[in-house]
């Protein structure tokens, strides 16, 4: 049985390289990217879906129950880093990656913290998923699910992780340890 992670539909801001305030929406285009996730995600059988409380993921989550009939659980530890005062700014105004960042921005999330509650968020995926007799859904941002893939999940030889995963790929890991990626970042449903 599987996990299936997926990242939210694209934002106005995701598109412009801005660094998004809690409260972005999906976009026209994320919302189109949605329902085409949906129907694929209405096919794969699952049997819950978690989401991040952020509206451009639960926008998403909302999508995906409508096409599956699933009921979304909200999980606050899905939620994006964050980056604090810096949200709001454009990557070129910052003059640099925030995603590199291991400092903690002001008012925000450090590296390091991020990676410890995606590591509890990992550990609540694993076990909701347990409790299940199929695949569970699981609805979160780009920078969580890249952060999962790596230090959660085992690469096949000779596979290598993407650097990006862009708006609504889908990505399935095993849900048995050593948890293993049997597919990262597929936007196939967007074709």
């Amino acid at each position: 049985m599987t996990i299936l992670l997926i990242r939210h539909g694209q934002t106005e801001l995701n598109a412009a390289q801005v660094l998004q305030p809690p409260d972005t929406p999906l976009g026209a285009r994320g919302h189109g990217q949605a329902a085409a996730l949906a129907r694929r995600a209405a096919t794969l059988a699952p049997m819950a879906l978690l989401s991040s409380d952020m509206p451009r993921a639960w926008q998403t989550a909302q999508a995906v129950a409508a096409a599956t009939g699933l009921a979304i659980e909200a999980e606050p530890l899905l939620q994006e880093r964050s980056f604090g005062d810096w949200r709001g700014r454009s990557w070129l105004e910052l003059g640099i990656d925030p995603n590199a960042l291991p400092e903690t921005p002001p008012g925000g999330e450090s590296l390091a913290d991020f990676e410890r509650r995606v590591a509890l968020a990992w550990a609540r995926v694993v076990a909701r998923r347990a409790a299940l007799a199929g695949p569970l859904l699981v609805v979160s941002h780009g920078l969580v699910i890249r952060r999962m893939l790596a230090a959660h999940a085992r690469l096949a030889a000779g596979q290598a992780l993407m650097l990006r995963l862009e708006n609504t790929s889908l990505s399935q890991v095993g849900a048995e340890p050593p948890h293993p990626i049997v597919l990262a970042g597929c936007v196939a449903h967007l074709d």
